[in-house]
């Protein structure tokens, strides 16, 4: 039980850091896509630096997905990590509500992804599977592959990572490359515009990128 608990409680931390720090970055507005990209990434970067002994660092269920389809983690110990991370997301959600007056989030809608006008749903979904893909295959590069020397560094790999994506992909979807940074908000501030996009984009990419790294280029 101690042993798979820690590893939970470690995700719950994680993701609610991202949530808390990405979301209320939105919010605040301070700095723009790029105060925004960088929020996401640093904190992502030095909680992944952090956490990753003790859980693996996913904070994402595309990343835990991947993991799984690479045969990273058993499906018991993936759908665990899964409820931890939306835990700890919708509880980030709760508390930007108490950090933030209506005024303030209402208007990006407590910082839940969504799409541009011009962008359409097939579009969205097809920019976070790659974005997505960008980002588990540097969890694979990074975290997971154990022939590599770089789980030191690791963590800011996948914060740059994800640093680089939003500044991309922000405008177009708010690239999230995460559904339970997209659900935490979204359950908060009651906003659920093509949600879907945010569940069936970063889960094929981060499925890809399971397949790709973790039963291809991982194999010696």
């Amino acid at each position: 039980m101690d042993k798979a608990l820690k590893p939970c409680v470690a995700e719950i931390i994680g993701t609610f850091a991202l949530c808390f720090i990405g979301a209320g970055a939105i919010c605040t507005g301070i700095g723009g896509l790029v105060g925004v990209a960088l929020a996401h990434g640093c904190i992502l970067a030095v909680m992944i630096s952090a956490l990753g002994h003790v859980s693996g660092g996913h904070f994402n269920p595309a990343v835990t997905f991947g993991a799984l389809i690479g045969g990273k983690i058993s499906g018991g110990m993936a759908g665990a990590y899964v409820a931890a991370q939306l835990f700890g997301a919708v509880l980030a959600g709760f508390l930007l509500l108490q950090v933030f007056p209506e005024s303030v989030w209402k208007p990006v809608n407590l910082g839940t992804p969504g799409l541009a006008a011009n962008v359409t749903v097939g579009t969205g979904i097809l920019l976070e599977v790659i974005m997505t893909f960008f980002l588990v295959m540097v969890v694979y590069g990074t975290g997971i592959d154990e022939r590599g020397t770089w789980k030191a560094i690791g963590g800011f790999g996948i914060g740059f990572t994800v640093l680089a994506d939003i500044l991309m992909g922000g405008p177009l979807t708010g690239a999230s490359m995460n559904p339970a940074r997209t659900f935490g908000p979204a359950v908060a501030s009651g906003f659920w515009a093509n949600h879907s996009v945010y569940w069936i984009g970063p889960l094929i990419g981060g499925g890809l990128a399971g397949v790709v790294y973790g039963r291809f280029l991982i194999k010696p």
